[in-house]
Protein backbone atom coordinates (compact mmCIF):
# COMPACT_ATOMS: atom_id res chain seq x y z
CA UNK A 1 0.00 0.00 0.00
CA UNK A 2 2.99 2.33 0.84
CA UNK A 3 3.94 3.02 -3.14
CA UNK A 4 0.09 3.09 -4.15
CA UNK A 5 -1.29 5.64 -2.08
CA UNK A 6 -1.52 9.35 -1.33
CA UNK A 7 -2.14 9.02 2.26
CA UNK A 8 0.68 7.21 2.79
CA UNK A 9 2.68 9.62 1.66
CA UNK A 10 0.92 12.56 3.12
CA UNK A 11 1.75 10.73 6.68
CA UNK A 12 5.08 9.23 6.54
CA UNK A 13 6.45 12.63 4.87
CA UNK A 14 4.64 14.71 7.87
CA UNK A 15 5.87 11.95 10.62
CA UNK A 16 9.23 12.45 9.40
CA UNK A 17 8.76 16.14 9.35
CA UNK A 18 7.46 16.12 12.85
CA UNK A 19 10.34 14.50 14.08
CA UNK A 20 13.22 16.62 12.40
CA UNK A 21 10.91 19.92 14.41
CA UNK A 22 10.77 18.09 17.95
CA UNK A 23 14.57 16.99 17.42
CA UNK A 24 15.21 20.85 16.84
CA UNK A 25 12.91 21.68 19.14
CA UNK A 26 14.33 19.28 22.03
CA UNK A 27 17.58 21.33 21.33
CA UNK A 28 16.02 24.55 23.51
CA UNK A 29 14.29 21.94 25.89
CA UNK A 30 10.83 22.58 23.59
CA UNK A 31 8.50 20.53 21.37
CA UNK A 32 7.36 20.97 17.93
CA UNK A 33 3.53 22.22 19.23
CA UNK A 34 4.95 24.51 21.38
CA UNK A 35 6.76 26.11 18.35
CA UNK A 36 3.70 25.79 16.43
CA UNK A 37 1.61 27.58 19.58
CA UNK A 38 4.00 30.11 20.02
CA UNK A 39 4.01 30.73 16.10
CA UNK A 40 0.22 31.08 16.02
CA UNK A 41 0.67 34.00 18.36
CA UNK A 42 0.72 37.35 17.96
CA UNK A 43 3.88 39.14 19.58
CA UNK A 44 2.52 42.14 20.39
CA UNK A 45 -1.59 41.64 20.62
CA UNK A 46 -1.27 38.37 22.15
CA UNK A 47 -4.40 35.80 20.89
CA UNK A 48 -7.65 34.76 22.11
CA UNK A 49 -7.33 31.03 23.81
CA UNK A 50 -9.85 29.90 21.38
CA UNK A 51 -8.65 30.58 18.31
CA UNK A 52 -5.35 29.07 18.93
CA UNK A 53 -6.78 25.41 18.90
CA UNK A 54 -8.40 25.77 14.93
CA UNK A 55 -4.86 27.46 13.99
CA UNK A 56 -2.91 24.76 14.90
CA UNK A 57 -5.52 21.67 14.19
CA UNK A 58 -5.43 21.09 17.65
CA UNK A 59 -8.05 19.71 19.89
CA UNK A 60 -9.20 21.76 23.34
CA UNK A 61 -7.72 19.08 25.64
CA UNK A 62 -4.21 19.33 23.86
CA UNK A 63 -4.25 22.84 23.53
CA UNK A 64 -4.79 23.33 27.15
CA UNK A 65 -1.93 21.05 28.29
CA UNK A 66 0.78 23.01 25.75
CA UNK A 67 -0.41 26.31 26.88
CA UNK A 68 0.10 24.86 30.98
CA UNK A 69 3.11 23.86 29.82
CA UNK A 70 4.50 27.44 27.85
CA UNK A 71 2.75 29.17 31.03
CA UNK A 72 4.93 26.90 33.66
CA UNK A 73 8.19 27.35 30.89
CA UNK A 74 7.54 31.11 31.36
CA UNK A 75 6.73 31.33 27.83
CA UNK A 76 3.62 32.85 27.97
CA UNK A 77 1.10 34.58 30.30
CA UNK A 78 -2.81 34.73 30.44
CA UNK A 79 -4.89 37.59 31.04
CA UNK A 80 -8.54 38.32 30.88
CA UNK A 81 -9.93 39.77 27.71
CA UNK A 82 -11.42 42.72 28.23
CA UNK A 83 -13.92 43.03 25.37
CA UNK A 84 -15.24 39.56 26.41
CA UNK A 85 -15.16 39.11 30.29
CA UNK A 86 -15.58 34.97 29.40
CA UNK A 87 -12.43 35.15 27.16
CA UNK A 88 -8.38 34.57 27.53
CA UNK A 89 -5.97 36.37 25.38
CA UNK A 90 -2.53 34.69 25.94
CA UNK A 91 0.40 36.85 25.59
CA UNK A 92 4.29 35.84 25.09
CA UNK A 93 6.92 36.43 27.46
CA UNK A 94 10.13 37.95 26.57
CA UNK A 95 11.01 34.05 26.49
CA UNK A 96 8.65 33.69 24.46
CA UNK A 97 9.20 36.24 22.30
CA UNK A 98 12.67 34.51 21.96
CA UNK A 99 11.65 31.12 21.38
CA UNK A 100 9.09 31.72 19.07
CA UNK A 101 11.94 33.47 16.96
CA UNK A 102 14.04 29.94 17.22
CA UNK A 103 10.78 28.41 15.92
CA UNK A 104 10.58 30.56 13.41
CA UNK A 105 14.08 30.02 12.27
CA UNK A 106 13.77 26.79 12.39
CA UNK A 107 10.64 26.63 10.39
CA UNK A 108 12.08 29.05 7.48
CA UNK A 109 15.21 27.05 7.43
CA UNK A 110 13.41 23.86 6.46
CA UNK A 111 11.30 25.88 3.79
CA UNK A 112 14.68 27.14 2.78
CA UNK A 113 16.08 23.75 2.52
CA UNK A 114 13.19 22.99 0.30
CA UNK A 115 13.09 25.29 -2.14
CA UNK A 116 16.84 24.97 -2.65
CA UNK A 117 16.17 21.30 -3.35
CA UNK A 118 13.19 21.32 -5.74
CA UNK A 119 12.32 23.48 -8.37
CA UNK A 120 9.65 26.22 -7.70
CA UNK A 121 7.41 24.43 -10.80
CA UNK A 122 7.19 21.32 -8.62
CA UNK A 123 6.60 23.30 -5.40
CA UNK A 124 3.60 25.46 -7.22
CA UNK A 125 2.17 22.07 -8.02
CA UNK A 126 2.88 20.50 -4.68
CA UNK A 127 1.18 23.27 -3.38
CA UNK A 128 -1.61 23.01 -5.75
CA UNK A 129 -2.30 19.52 -5.13
CA UNK A 130 -2.61 19.99 -1.52
CA UNK A 131 -4.95 23.32 -1.76
CA UNK A 132 -7.15 20.80 -3.80
CA UNK A 133 -7.36 17.90 -1.11
CA UNK A 134 -8.13 20.84 1.55
CA UNK A 135 -10.50 21.70 -0.78
CA UNK A 136 -12.17 18.38 -1.04
CA UNK A 137 -12.04 17.43 2.62
CA UNK A 138 -13.43 20.69 3.47
CA UNK A 139 -16.53 20.69 1.16
CA UNK A 140 -16.76 17.03 2.00
CA UNK A 141 -16.48 15.70 -1.51
CA UNK A 142 -14.39 12.51 -0.66
CA UNK A 143 -17.24 10.09 0.69
CA UNK A 144 -20.20 11.32 -1.26
CA UNK A 145 -20.98 7.95 -2.63
CA UNK A 146 -21.29 5.05 -0.49
CA UNK A 147 -20.00 2.16 -2.76
CA UNK A 148 -16.74 0.90 -2.28
CA UNK A 149 -14.15 1.95 -4.57
CA UNK A 150 -12.62 -1.41 -4.56
CA UNK A 151 -15.65 -3.36 -5.41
Amino acid sequence: MREKTIDYALRATWMAVAKMYNEEASKKGSTMATGFALLSIDPENGAPSTSLGPKMGMEATSLSRTLKTMEEKGLIYRKKNPQDGRGVLVYLTPFGVEMRNFSKEVVFSFDLAVRKHVPQEKLDVFLEVFQTINELISSKKIYTNKESITS
